[in-house]
């Protein structure tokens, strides 16, 4: 029977991609990828924590898997199934062994959308034994040392019913991601959207008022990459004022009134 196992170029970070370090965090994921140490990254959506992982297997020359995962998301979609091919059975790695193989940092992101008897399956690459037991085939892949494993999740999104079990949390160290600076922040639009800095610090000012309107009637606040959507529609020729009702007022909000207070301060912005 032969077993398949996609091919490393196919998780290759070929081009470096743009990340701004903050707090110390890329010394910490070095430090935790010397020393086979699991990594939770915890913090906002669209805040750049998927772009941070990418950002760190360029830098260290590993090939990255990533899985979105969800809930229906099965330990078969991790570890791999049988699949019939003409006729003849294969074996088809999922991602998770093929990380193993690889020795890839393997970035699980949004970890708790997944069921939980799934995440179980990375718990022995996540103590001292560092392997991966794959029942199916009868085997167990021990991780070489360049394999890494990094979870993510929003803490302020999750309902208390998708938390993460402490069985689970504890079997990571974690850094905790938050929306940049301003100043930082307003590099970031410019240099992912190609607008100018004057637009920039407009866009960056509004998602400050947003944000500030967290638990008085948004759910959530602009996230990073909102503002980095609405540069680009104003690069491709959108008005300011239509790229952030695209953007904010319709996407963030369907209370009325929340949408004028934000349309309005839109319109006193721009």
């Amino acid at each position: 029977m032969r077993q398949l196992t996609p091919p490393v170029e196919d998780f290759l970070v070929r081009e470096p991609p743009f990340y701004l370090p903050m707090a110390g965090e890329v010394a910490l994921f070095e430090a935790a990828w010397r020393g086979r140490v699991p990594l939770l990254l915890k913090g906002p959506t669209g805040c750049g924590k998927t772009r941070f992982v990418s950002y760190m297997a360029h830098r260290l020359g590993r090939p990255l898997v990533t899985v979105a995962c969800h809930e229906d998301l099965t330990s078969s979609d991790l570890l791999g199934r049988y699949l019939l091919i003409g006729e003849e059975t294969v074996w088809m790695d999922g991602p998770l062994t093929a990380g193993v193989r690889h020795g890839a940092i393997v970035y699980l992101d949004e970890v708790v959308e997944g069921r939980k008897d799934t995440l179980v399956v990375i718990h022995p690459l996540t103590d001292t034994r560092r392997v991966l037991p794959i029942d199916k085939l009868g085997t167990v892949l021990h991780a070489p040392d360049e394999f890494m494993l990094v979870i993510s999740y929003n803490p302020g999104y999750q309902s208390v019913l998708k938390e993460l079990k402490p069985s689970t949390r504890q079997r990571f160290v974690a850094i905790d991601f938050g929306h940049p600076p301003p100043e930082a922040e307003v590099r970031i639009v410019v240099a992912e959207s190609g607008v100018e800095t004057a637009v920039a610090e407009k866009l960056v000012k509004i998602a400050g008022h947003l944000r500030n309107l967290v638990d008085r009637g948004l759910e959530e606040g602009a996230s990073t990459r909102l503002l980095v959507y609405a540069g680009t529609l104003i690069r491709q020729g959108i008005t300011p004022e239509a790229a952030c009702e695209a953007a904010f007022t319709r996407l963030l909000t369907e209370d009325p009134d929340l949408r004028t207070a934000i349309s309005s301060l839109i319109s006193d912005l721009f």
